[in-house]
C-alpha cells in the first residue's frame, strides 16, 4: 500500500515510517521540518519538503506521487505550556492545517486517514482507566484543537466519505532498537528525554512540576507508550481502513501508570547516575491522573504493543541519547 506520511521526519513519524517501510509498504513523506528532521527521514521513503497548511504544495504532491491510498497526520504543534501562551498559533497550525489537507485529500480522490491525537482530548479524567466513551472536556489548547480536529474528521466523513481513525495515545517515549532514530527536539519538555539529559551533564536536575496532586506520592501520573508500539498502531489502523473498516476512535497506552517520582528513580537504575530532582510549581493544564484503557484497540484494531515494560522504555531511549548526545545532526 501507498501511505502518505505528514510530518514523517518527526519523533512518532518517522518511527511510523521505518515500521511500514520494513512491512512492505510505499511511503511517501511531508514535512517542513519545523520539528522534523531530514535525517530522520528513511532513504527509501520519496520525501517533499513543504507544509500542509499549503494547498499549492499537497497538490503537486498528490500529482506526483499517484496511488497513494490513505494518509497519516502527525503534523501539529504539540506542547502543552506553549499551547496555553499561543492558543491562535495553535488553532491555526492544527486546525488550520487539518483544513487544507482534508480539502486536497477529497480532491485528489484519497479516503482514508489516520490521525495522531491525544489524551489530552480528555481533559482531567473522570474515571480510569479513561474509556473513548469518556467525556472530553480539554484543559489547554492544544487539547482542544485535537478534538476540533476529529470533529473536523467526522463532518469530512458525513460528508464526503472519507473514512478516518483517531488514535488518542498518552505518553509516547523510548526510541527504536538499535538507536538509529530516537526523540530530538529543540526545546524538550518530554520527561524522559528532560531527565536523561541530566547523565548526559546537559543539566544539573530534573524538575517535578507539582507534588500535591492527588496522587500516592503527590507527583503527576501517566501511561508511557514505547514509540514502537504506537508505529504498529498507526499501520494497523491503516490496514484497518483499506480492508473497510468504518471510522473510529481508539485510545493507546499501556494500562500503566508511573508517576513522576517513580520515572526518575527507574531512570537512575537505568543510567547509574544519581539524578537529582527538585519540585516546582505546577504547570497550567496538566491533569493529576491520565491512564488509558486500549481494550478497544487491541480487540478491533488487532493492536499488540510489545514493549510496556518502563524500564526496557527508558534503556532504549539511553541507547538512542548516549549516541545522540545533541540529537539528529540536521
Amino acid at each position: 500500500m501507498k501511505v502518505l506520511i505528514a510530518g514523517g521526519a518527526g519523533y512518532i513519524g518517522s518511527h511510523t515510517a521505518h515500521q511500514m517501510i520494513a512491512n512492505g509498504h510505499d511511503v511517501v513523506i511531508v514535512d517542513n521540518l519545523a520539528t522534523g528532521h531530514r535525517s530522520a527521514v528513511h532513504p527509501k521513503a520519496a520525501f517533499h519538503e513543504g507544509d500542509v497548511r499549503d494547498r499549492d504544495f499537497l497538490d503537486r504532491v498528490f500529482a506526483a506521487e499517484p496511488d497513494i491510498e490513505a494518509v497519516i497526520h502527525f503534523c501539529a504543534w504539540s506542547l502543552v505550556g506553549e499551547s496555553m501562551e499561543k492558543p491562535l498559533k495553535y488553532y491555526e497550525n492544527n486546525v488550520g492545517g487539518a483544513i487544507v489537507l482534508l480539502e486536497a485529500m477529497i480532491d485528489a480522490g484519497i479516503d482514508k486517514i489516520v490521525f495522531s491525537s491525544t489524551a489530552a482530548t480528555y481533559g482531567e479524567p473522570t474515571s480510569i482507566p479513561i474509556r473513548e466513551d469518556d467525556p472530553t472536556s480539554p484543559t489547554n489548547p492544544y487539547g482542544e484543537t485535537k478534538l476540533a480536529m476529529e470533529k473536523l474528521f467526522k463532518w469530512a466523513s458525513v460528508a464526503h466519505g472519507v473514512r478516518f481513525v483517531s488514535l488518542r495515545y498518552f505518553n509516547a517515549c523510548g526510541a527504536a532498537e538499535g538507536g538509529g532514530i530516537g526523540e530530538s527536539h529543540a526545546t524538550e519538555t518530554h520527561l524522559i528525554p528532560l531527565i536523561l539529559q541530566v547523565p548526559l551533564g546537559k543539566r544539573e536536575q530534573i524538575y517535578m512540576f507539582g507534588d500535591d496532586y492527588d496522587t500516592a506520592d503527590g507527583t503527576c501520573i501517566r501511561d508511557y507508550i514505547h514509540v514502537d508500539d504506537l508505529a504498529q498502531a498507526h499501520e494497523k489502523a491503516v490496514e484497518y481502513l483499506a480492508a473497510g473498516g468504518t471510522s473510529d476512535i481508539f485510545n493507546l497506552g499501556n494500562g500503566l501508570g508511573f508517576s513522576v517520582r517513580e520515572v526518575v528513580e527507574v531512570a537512575r537504575k537505568v543510567t547509574g547516575h544519581d539524578i537529582p530532582a527538585v519540585v516546582a510549581e505546577r504547570r497550567a493544564g496538566d491533569p493529576a491522573v491520565l491512564i488509558a484503557s486500549s481494550d478497544k484497540a487491541r480487540e478491533v484494531l488487532g493492536w499488540n504493543p510489545q514493549k510496556a515494560d518502563l524500564k526496557k522504555i527508558i534503556e532504549s531511549a539511553w541507547v538512542w541519547h548516549q549516541n545522540h548526545p545533541d540529537g539528529f545532526d540536521d
